[in-house]
């Protein structure tokens, strides 16, 4: 009977912190903050007008050049960067971002409000990595199919003004690309929860941006939308979480810093059941 009442009582608390997260997750951000929102929203539209142009200038200057240029480039180039560019798929951070999530539904209302307050900060976090990444993917994927830029030479040549709008075929979903909308937001997402870890992960999302490129799956003008729409949409939805306290906080200065979140040193000692410090 009082391990009845002791697993209701788990069920209770975790439901009751399930919807304080909600809560915070659906209301309005602070004052302060909204109007630093409002600020960096201008700008966020002036500098996608600008990207727009230069996605323009790219395709009537070097879109062709490149792709003729990369397909003769030795076989062992070709071959690398055919390997690099499989690693630029989103689905190697959101299966597992989402399996955390999931997990954590999984163990509601079964755990102590200590081991709950540790699998809460994860999931949290989890959440924001599967919303950063997936959400301008979903954004991606409708814009192909909208636009219907044609891949490097479905026509028989290098043409970069080859479209068919509205035609929802991969032989004409090249712009936005998703690698390269994948790979920058990852850098942004993962970024923004280990910051030494940014050249590293920046470094990364140039070998997939360059990769799609030199195996001609893409125009550069394709990679360089991918990329902002990537980069844009992870940072937006980062101060979004941002704003709401939700695994980081903005400094008075616009500053986005993570919050202390669960260390390993932490993860071990609330497995083996040792009292907190």
């Amino acid at each position: 009977m009082s391990s009845m009442t002791e697993r209701s009582g788990k069920g209770g608390l975790w439901q009751t912190r399930v919807r304080n997260w909600l809560a915070r997750l659906v209301r309005p951000p602070r004052p302060a903050v909204a109007r630093l929102q409002r600020w960096e929203h201008r700008h966020i539209g002036a500098a996608l007008l600008s990207a727009v142009l230069v996605c323009a200038l790219l395709m009537v200057t070097l879109d062709a050049v490149a792709i003729v240029d990369a397909r003769g480039l030795p076989y062992g180039v070709h071959r690398f960067f055919d390997i690099i560019t499989d690693y630029g798929k989103s689905g190697w951070v959101l299966w597992p971002a989402g399996l955390i999530v999931a997990a954590a539904g999984v163990a509601a209302g079964t755990v102590s409000q200590r081991v709950g307050l540790l699998i809460a900060s994860i999931a949290t976090r989890a959440m924001f990595v599967f919303a950063a990444i997936g959400l301008p993917g979903l954004f991606v994927n409708l814009v192909k199919g909208l636009i219907g830029r044609a891949r490097p030479f479905v026509g028989g040549s290098a043409d970069p003004y080859l479209f068919s709008p509205w035609t929802w075929k991969p032989a004409y979903a090249s712009f936005p690309s998703g690698h390269g909308q994948a790979a920058a937001s990852i850098a942004v997402a993962l970024g923004a929860l280990f910051p030494r870890a940014r050249v590293v992960l920046w470094i990364y999302a140039a070998f997939i941006f360059v990769s799609r490129v030199v195996v001609t799956a893409h125009h550069p003008s394709d990679v360089l939308g991918g990329a902002l729409v990537g980069g844009i949409g992870a940072w937006l939805v980062l101060r979004f979480f941002a704003a709401r306290g939700l695994g980081f906080r903005i400094a008075s200065d616009g500053h986005i810093a993570p919050m202390a979140g669960p260390s390993w040193r932490r993860i071990k000692r609330v497995a083996a059941g040792t009292p907190q410090k």
